[in-house]
């Protein structure tokens, strides 16, 4: 059931118990369950923070901290699944969903009494009405009649009549119902961040702080790196949040001078859209960003001609474009972004490509942070290839880098991020350069090669996602055939420790970017099905599962035939 009075009908019900917060591993998640802890904090409620990584991880950690728990939270996963019928939970267990993965599930949406739904309800306007999924057994049941004379012998014909009439309404009504369903649920999406769920409640309740606000940023803008909601969906919650940043960092220019050396100062401005810019040079920020490595192509020599090109057109001299950006000539950092958007039609950019609408953040006399960095760094910690660190070590790990006043490890993350995008470069160069992408007919597909370097890197859901999305950039624009933006990407990598399985994970086509819907999840499912093959779709995103690598072949047959 949806949540319209989120205070009242949420926060007001878990107040003086103990409350179990089951968190996913990504960013928004991450960011929602600081905001949410902080209130929890303020009025003193007890709580236990357990992250689960998928569904089999959920059960467990359910299982195992539900003693004694009446209220249940639930951020960024379980909105897709039936959780009454996963968990098989007490009567007197209520479960409070803030879940940005959409569709919902219809048995969480109808259920009254132990499901709450903390969303809003322009996200969940698909749903399929009442009548049309459930339906009541009473209306297939009809009195038996008994009758001895001719009189009855009517009335059992009619009441025979009656019943088969009731069986060909019901088997209309469940054909109706599968329709409905497989209409409903064949496409996966994403809905507002739970990160700013959480943030308008906090500022409901009037306990919103800059940090807060900071915080949401962060997981509105992961949604965005990770491509999971449209650009005009991604300002429409930027602009939701400019008004709180105007609101907690209104000063007058007098006091521009003497800020507080402990004091976080947020600004909205037009960023670069250059992955670790501040924290890099010039140069390698231009090569490790999907939307400018591809428009220059600089995994060739040509493209790095033209990349020279384009730098000496504006007039950036390469010994200033290959130093820290922070070490950069000062007149020549601070006019980066207007000799880019100058110069940046002739090279097939668009304003789009360079810039965007996005927050910074500075605390006291610290490097200024920027919103996409601060997921980047993040994600590369929760992401984390340190075989001495379990996931949960990674979680608080990540949990810290937020802490404002903890640089030193925000910038050995920064580092981390670093390595991923440069190996994330490098595996798309060899997709190219050994035309390892497939074109099956109704889809793409490549796999990483056994044995990778940075294979460590690769079986983690989020940086496969976006390794993913370089591929599939990348190789529209090595080809001038229409067709290639039209196709959808399906990418394998084996999984680092774990000998003959992969992760497997489809992405939709370029040209659909306006709306970000993937059919993959219902796709994968009914290819494992039809051909017996062992999968595990574990993954709270159903467009990511586990597969037996020997399974490979006859599950991609059955996919193509499946998508033709």
């Amino acid at each position: 059931m949806l949540v319209k009075d989120l205070k009242r009908e949420f926060y007001d019900a878990i107040q003086h118990q103990r409350v179990l917060i089951l968190v996913a591993f990504d960013v928004d998640a991450l960011c929602a369950c600081k905001i949410l802890q902080y209130l929890l904090q303020c009025d003193h409620i007890l709580y236990t923070i357990v992250p689960v990584s998928g569904r089999e991880d959920l059960e467990k950690a359910f299982v195992e901290n539900s003693e004694g728990i009446q209220h249940v939270i639930m951020i960024n996963c379980c909105a897709t699944i039936d959780i009454v019928e996963m968990l098989q939970p007490e009567e007197n267990v209520c479960f409070y969903i803030c879940d940005s993965h959409r569709p919902v599930d219809v048995h969480n949406m109808y259920n009254a009494v132990q499901v709450k739904l903390l969303m809003k309800s322009d996200d969940l306007s698909s749903v399929p009405e009442y009548d049309e999924v459930f339906r009541d057994e009473s209306d297939d049941s009809g009195n038996d009649s008994d009758g001895s004379d001719s009189e009855g012998g009517e009335k059992r014909r009619r009441f025979d009549d009656e019943a088969i009439l009731r069986r060909q309404e019901r088997r209309k009504w469940e054909e109706n119902r599968n329709k409905v369903l497989f209409d409903y649920s064949k496409f996966t999406s994403y809905g507002t961040s739970a990160s700013l769920i959480m943030f308008e409640l906090a500022w409901k309740m009037s306990k919103d702080t800059n940090d807060l606000v900071w915080l949401a940023i962060i997981g509105v803008t992961d949604q965005y790196v990770h491509f999971k909601t449209p650009r005009d969906k991604y300002m429409e919650d930027v602009m939701a949040l400019q008004s709180h940043v105007s609101r907690h960092n209104h000063r007058g220019e007098d006091d521009e001078n003497i800020l507080s050396v402990n004091c976080l100062r947020i600004v909205f401005d037009e960023e670069l859209q250059l992955s670790l810019y501040r924290h890099w040079s010039l140069f390698e920020s231009l090569c490790h960003s999907i939307t400018t490595a591809c428009r220059f192509r600089v995994w060739t020599l040509k493209g790095q001609k033209r990349l020279h090109e384009f730098l000496a057109e504006m007039g950036m001299p390469l010994t200033q474009c290959k130093q820290q950006f922070a070490a950069m000539d000062s007149n020549l950092r601070t006019s980066v972004k207007g000799m880019m958007q100058e110069h940046m039609t002739k090279y097939g950019l668009t304003m789009q490509d360079i810039v965007l609408p996005s927050f910074s953040a500075q605390y006291g006399y610290k490097t200024k942070l920027c919103a996409a960095d601060v997921v980047l760094a993040c994600a590369a910690v929760l992401e984390g290839v340190d075989r001495n660190k379990s996931s949960t070590d990674n979680f608080l790990d990540a949990q810290d880098i937020l802490h404002r006043s903890n640089t030193e490890a925000l910038e050995k993350a920064v580092g981390l991020a670093k390595r991923q995008l440069t190996a994330l470069v490098t595996q798309v160069q060899t997709f190219l350069d050994m035309h390892q992408i497939i074109s099956a007919g109704p889809f793409l597909y490549v796999f990483v090669q056994e044995g990778n370097a940075d294979m460590k890197f690769f079986c983690q859901p989020q940086c496969l996602i976006r390794l993913a999305r370089f591929t599939l950039e990348a190789h529209c624009s090595c080809r001038s055939k229409q067709r290639a933006p039209s196709l959808p990407l399906v990418l394998g990598a084996p999984m680092a420790g774990d000998q003959g399985n992969m992760l497997v994970i489809g992405i939709p086509p370029l040209d659909t970017d306006d709306e970000r819907k993937n059919f993959f999840g219902k796709a994968f499912e009914q290819a494992a099905s039809t051909t017996s093959s062992r999968v595990r779709q574990d993954s709270f995103d159903s467009f990511i599962m586990e597969m037996k690598t020997e399974d490979r072949s006859k599950f991609f047959d059955a996919l193509i035939s499946l998508l033709q």
